[in-house]
Formats: structure tokens, sequence, C-alpha cells
């Protein structure tokens, strides 16, 4: 019997894995300009008012930093969820 998942190849599965990685993407992004407000909130009490322009540079520098380790956590879930791991070692 063959255990393997049934991969990308699948457009029932496919749509499937991807809805999951986009799901949690977006989750990652909420969280993302969470820690990101966060980060602002306590750089205004620390240091009084902020420019519009060091605000724009947290948002992109935190959140972005978040959103791409969030990415990458995500594409690297959905290969091995979705057999891709499994297929390199499958070397005919």
């Amino acid at each position: 019997m063959d255990d393997t998942p049934p991969g990308l190849g699948d457009p029932e599965y496919a749509a499937f894995a991807w809805a999951r990685f986009r799901h949690l993407l977006a989750w990652i992004t909420v969280a993302g300009m969470a820690v990101a407000a966060g980060v602002i909130a306590v750089m205004a009490h620390l240091q009084g008012p902020l420019h519009l322009v060091t605000m724009a540079a947290v948002l992109g520098g935190v959140g972005g930093s978040v959103m791409m380790a969030g990415a990458l956590m995500g594409l690297a879930f959905l290969s091995s969820g979705s057999g891709h791991d499994e297929d390199v070692e499958r070397i005919d």
C-alpha cells in the first residue's frame, strides 16, 4: 500500500494545500502587523512622537521580517505536507 500524500499534481489536493498556505499566511500577516504596531507603540512611548518615515520603516522592517519568516515556514509545511520532500528520496 502506498501511503504517500497525493501531492500537488492532484488538483483537489493542490487547492486544499494552497488554501491552507494562504490561511497560514493571513494569520502570519495579522501577527506581523500586531508586532510592528507594538514596536511602534513602545518606540513612541520611549522616544516621543515618531515621524511617519520612522513608522513606515518599522512597519516594513519588523512586519516584513515576520511575513518573510511566515512565508518560508508555510512553504516548508506545504512542501512537507504535499509529499515533495519524500519525492526527492524516491529517485528512479
